[in-house]
């Protein structure tokens, strides 16, 4: 303790700060990527004048409380003040659009990945770039914006990430890194940089405004790479009683996907990782570019720049916890004292006792729309056929099967261009439980599924590592290398394969499942 204590006083440590979207967490780490101490505040985002959205007013109040914790807990823990730091890093949920004018004004309610808006220019600039541009992607939201005709376009100065304008408060410089910049506007990863002939079609948009589409994007930069200090003014931001002091350097604000990649060691090709929260993506580094053009699969890239394919769904774990938080009233009503953590753990071990087909039960966890199932929005739904064999394991297993199903449908993309993946490791809150969580994913994808005991620290631990490797890398000393002697070297982890019964049983759910799309698609448009 005196010696992590020391290393916190002489700033040798590291600080990642990341804007979940249902929670904010600090974390603050050691040259071995130990952690530290932490310290969160809990938010979720708004539905207003139909756009899901946070207000600035949240983004400030929950950056200095998740920080004002974590000062807190160093306090605590080891008998010192937090008041410096070798590094910090920003990283928050990838994509959506903050425009703000030339003064510094927001123009226009924050747009978050969640919404699915902007169909018309996806699909617009998805055939002016023969390259998938998603409906959350930052271009995707100003080029709907201006075919919208919305007032606010002419004036803007600057558009953002919420990663990328937490940084520019705290630094003054406008910069993003590559993989949170692979979710604004495509990247060309033999440059690092934004695509040039993109660029040049974009702007051949754009000539009825007063601005160039190269100007109003932040400058990309790498992992390692520094990205500014932070000011005088970004301390008080973040810690208004004056105690952190400014200077510190800061590296490129990168996107959860990026740090989910760097917490779950998958930035080398041929690896891959899934993040299953609120959302659920799987990334997974490829060897070559995909033969063509899939409206499916996101290309995005690593924080080195590597090429990426993505299949990312909007929907995971909210209808489990809308379940569990229907049976934590029931027990409670019967007297029982149980928090819904101690129900979703018993659902999850339930779900191993079930039929592997879920005996005919279907579920649908649309709480949002899915492009890979081509819904704009959704309705969650859960029915079974008069034969089905409806019980409280096989309605578990169901719920889980739904949180991983269309993730499965997106693999089989993969699967047909033969991408070849040798290790998967899972984060998030859906592999907390044991083993459950691996199984049904590892069925659902057709491949061993590894969860670090490390798994849990998530994406602001994974900024923070990201902070450390541009402190403390050797010279010339790549990401990937970096990370396999100093971060993993020594982690262990937990394998899970799939096994032939699980794969036929979720084969004959995804059946199903499919048929059942039908009726998800007329539920969301009545």
């Amino acid at each position: 303790m005196e010696d992590r204590a020391k290393l916190i006083a002489e700033g040798k440590t590291s600080i990642g700060i990341e804007f979940g979207s249902t929670r904010i967490k600090a974390v603050l780490i050691d040259g071995m990527a130990n952690p530290l101490a932490s310290g969160a505040f809990d938010w979720e985002n708004s539905y207003k004048n139909g756009i899901w959205t946070y207000s600035l007013e949240e983004v400030k109040t929950g950056l200095q409380t998740a920080f004002a914790k974590l000062k807190a807990d160093v306090e605590k823990k080891y008998g010192v003040k937090l008041t410096t730091a070798g590094a910090l890093g920003i990283s928050g949920m990838m994509h959506g659009y903050l425009a703000f004018d030339k003064d510094g004004n927001q123009l226009a309610e924050f747009r978050t990945w969640r919404n699915t808006i902007t169909a018309e220019a996806a699909e617009k600039l998805t055939a002016l770039f023969d390259f998938n541009i998603p409906q959350r992607w930052s271009i995707s939201h100003l080029y709907q914006a201006m075919l919208n005709g919305e007032a606010h376009v002419k004036d803007i100065d600057a558009i953002y990430t919420l990663a990328a304008y937490v940084h520019y408060r705290l630094t003054g410089k406008r910069v993003i890194g590559i993989g949170e910049a692979s979710g604004m506007f495509p990247i060309d990863s033999t440059i690092n940089n934004y695509d040039k002939t993109m660029l040049e079609k974009f702007a051949s948009l754009t000539k009825d405004y007063p601005w160039d589409i190269n100007a109003i994007l932040p400058e990309v930069l790498a992992a390692g790479d520094e990205a500014g200090v932070l000011t005088g003014e970004g301390a008080l931001l973040l810690d208004p009683t004056g105690e952190f002091k400014a200077g510190i350097p800061l590296c490129p604000p990168e996107g959860d996907a990026g740090t989910g990649m760097v917490a779950t060691n998958s930035v080398a090709e041929r690896t891959g990782n899934i993040s299953a929260g609120t959302s659920i993506f799987l990334m997974v580094v490829l060897e070559k570019a995909l033969s063509k053009l899939y409206t499916e699969i996101d290309m995005v890239t690593t924080p080195s720049g590597r090429p990426v394919a993505m299949v990312h769904c909007n929907n995971c774990s909210g209808e489990i916890d809308a379940w569990a938080g229907i049976f934590t009233s029931i027990c409670k009503e019967m007297g029982a004292d149980v928090t819904i953590y101690n129900v979703l753990d018993k659902m999850f071990e339930l779900s191993l006792k079930a039929d592997k087909d879920c005996g005919g039960l279907v579920g649908f966890n649309y709480l949002s729309g899915e492009v890979i199932t081509g819904l704009d929005s959704g309705k969650p739904l859960f029915f079974r056929g008069p034969d089905s064999k409806f019980n409280l394991p096989n309605f578990c297993r169901t719920q889980l099967y739904s949180a991983a199903a269309t993730l499965g449908i997106g693999k089989e993309i993969l699967d047909a261009e033969n991408v070849k993946i040798d290790k998967l490791l899972g984060h998030g809150g859906y592999f907390k439980a044991p083993v459950a969580g691996q199984a049904v994913m590892a069925a659902a994808l057709d491949a061993p599924v590894s969860v670090m005991k490390t798994a849990g620290e998530g994406g602001p631990w994974g900024q923070a590592i990201l902070a450390g490797y541009m402190l403390n890398k050797k010279e010339g000393e790549a990401l990937e290398d970096y990370l396999d002697s100093r971060v993993f070297g020594n982690q262990e982890s937990f394998e899970v394969a799939p096994t032939e019964e699980d794969k036929a049983g979720f084969a004959k759910f995804i059946e199903n499942y499919k048929k059942g799309l039908a009726a998800e698609k007329a539920a969301a448009e009545a």
